[in-house]
């Protein structure tokens, strides 16, 4: 499988994959690099909003420029990919993992043949609102990391 990495042009075969989930400024497991690597031996293209050159002192700002590319990268990526993996780490906050699953759990069953499947393993702090969401406009929810994988994998294999 292919990885495009933020901000990089959304290029590649299809299907794309949208690696949302816990990074939370950089502190967060780094769980899309163990994404990237159990995906290799299938097609498609894995779209990674985490990047090497991150700079967390840019102001959280859309006056600036590199941030606002960021954001912007990454509501794109989004809106054109054909599934969004989404990975609740326990350790972490993941504020804009919280985010994007409004943004998207309306619409999951009406985008463009995209989908959404959700990873909330125990212990992470807002479980409880997570779990509801997923439940209230039937989002796939599963436990761990490894079972979000196997759905990954599930969707590209046909």
């Amino acid at each position: 499988m292919h990885e495009v990495q933020a901000p990089h042009p959304l290029a590649g075969p299809r299907p794309w994959i949208f690696l949302a989930g816990s990074i939370d400024n950089g502190a967060a497991e780094p769980w899309q690099q163990a994404f990237v690597a159990r995906m290799r031996a299938f097609s498609g293209t894995l779209l990674n909003p985490r990047r090497a050159d991150w700079d967390a002192s840019w102001k959280q700002s859309i006056e600036d420029l590199r941030f606002r590319e960021q954001v912007e990268w990454e509501l794109a990526a989004l809106e054109t990919c054909d599934l969004i993996v989404m990975y609740f780490a326990p350790a972490s906050k993941a504020p804009i993992t919280l985010l994007e699953l409004g943004l998207f759990a309306p619409h999951h069953t009406h985008r463009r043949g995209g989908s959404l499947v959700v990873a909330c393993p125990e212990g992470y702090w807002r479980r409880g609102n997570v779990e509801v969401v997923c439940n209230r406009y039937e989002i796939p929810l599963v436990d761990s990391f490894e079972a979000l994988v196997l759905e990954a994998e599930r969707h590209v294999s046909g």
